[in-house]
């Protein structure tokens, strides 16, 4: 059986990562693209390196028909997507790839992205989609809500240690650096090469970052208390991948044992031997994340590093990961890419 999907977003780096992976995906054919500002182009004007795959043009939202389509792509800006997935018929399987639908709380949401929710009632049907810790839910789910990459990249890291209790909560700390297509295919000045490249620099720092709640949300969950991590992210002058360098109060071995019993039977996830370095290199284009330990100077602590690509694991092969579940596929379909190297 072939299942029918629509993207919607097309035009953004993300719904480009979707296409790229669905295209050699056995069970999907996308018969729908929508991109309101490019409405009218083939996704070969919009992004050569896809001229070679036979898709439908980008049209605007309100013009498919979406009784035929069996799950849907959500890849639109923050904010846009819920006034949108609101709107879709009841029965449609929807992948949302925004922050609209990652958090439970509809007042953190409104705390953190200024302004009320506009679907509650989706909001409150919405499976977190972090795979690997939710794959009975995302099975029968109707509407899955992508995790943010950051968010992600220090899930992976730190949530088998809480469960484990092999970590002190509260002496958590997360460096991270991400590429820069994070921030979105939009124009902006901070983000020109002559303002970004040669050089790196912080953000959000203190406490500002919108994937913080889902840390609290997350973290607080598993320890059945509340949890706050210190964390700031990096920009880097490069296009893909993020590296989380996290310092945790635990011993370094009980901290290792603790991720190679989460991630033993995990296709994507690797775990590195003890003291082996993870990079971003390695992980470059592909649907995987790798974890190492390394043992601290100061006897009782240790530096957990872990790695992915923004748009592959962080969003779009999430996406598609979780979409394999909730149509039935084995969740590794279409995403055993080898990373890009050098």
């Amino acid at each position: 059986m072939t299942h029918k999907i629509a993207i919607l977003g097309a035009s953004g780096y993300t719904g480009a990562e979707l296409i790229r992976l669905i295209a050699t995906h056995p069970g999907m054919e996308i018969v729908a693209l929508a991109a309101n500002s490019k409405a009218g182009q083939s996704m070969a004007q919009v992004f050569p390196h896809l001229r070679h795959l036979d898709l439908p043009m980008l049209v605007k939202i309100d013009e498919i028909d979406f009784s035929g389509i069996d799950l849907c792509f959500c890849a639109l800006p923050h904010a846009t997507s819920q006034s949108v997935i609101k709107g879709l018929p009841k029965d449609l399987k929807v992948v949302d790839l925004s922050a609209d639908f990652r958090l439970r709380d509809p007042e953190e949401y409104a705390r953190w992205y200024g302004g009320q929710h506009d679907a509650l009632e989706c909001q409150a049907e919405a499976v977190y989609g972090l795979t690997e810790f939710y794959r009975d839910d995302i099975r029968s789910a109707r509407l899955v809500a992508g995790t943010g990459c950051n968010a992600a990249t220090g899930q992976y890291a730190l949530r088998p240690l809480i469960s484990d209790e092999v970590i002190d909560l509260d002496e958590i700390i997360i460096d991270l650096k991400t590429g820069v297509s994070g921030a979105g295919r939009s124009l902006k000045e901070n983000l020109l090469h002559a303002e970004l490249s040669e050089g790196s620099h912080a953000y959000a720092a203190g406490g500002t970052h919108r994937h913080l709640p889902e840390f609290d949300q997350e973290f607080s969950k598993i320890a059945g208390r509340p949890v706050k991590v210190q964390f700031t992210p990096h920009l880097l002058p490069a296009n893909r991948g993020i590296l989380a360098t996290v310092y945790v109060k635990g011993d370094p071995k009980a901290v290792h044992e603790s991720l190679q019993s989460a991630y033993a039977d995990e296709p994507f996830v690797a775990v590195l031997p003890m003291g082996e370095h993870p990079s971003t290199r390695h992980i470059r284009g592909s649907n995987f994340c790798h974890i190492g330990v390394v043992g601290d100077r100061i006897e009782g602590r240790a530096v957990v590093i872990a790695a992915l690509d923004n748009l592959t694991k962080g969003s779009s092969g999430q996406a598609l990961q979780n979409a394999n579940l909730m149509l039935g596929y084995d969740e590794t379909t279409g995403l055993m890419q080898a990373p890009v190297f050098p």
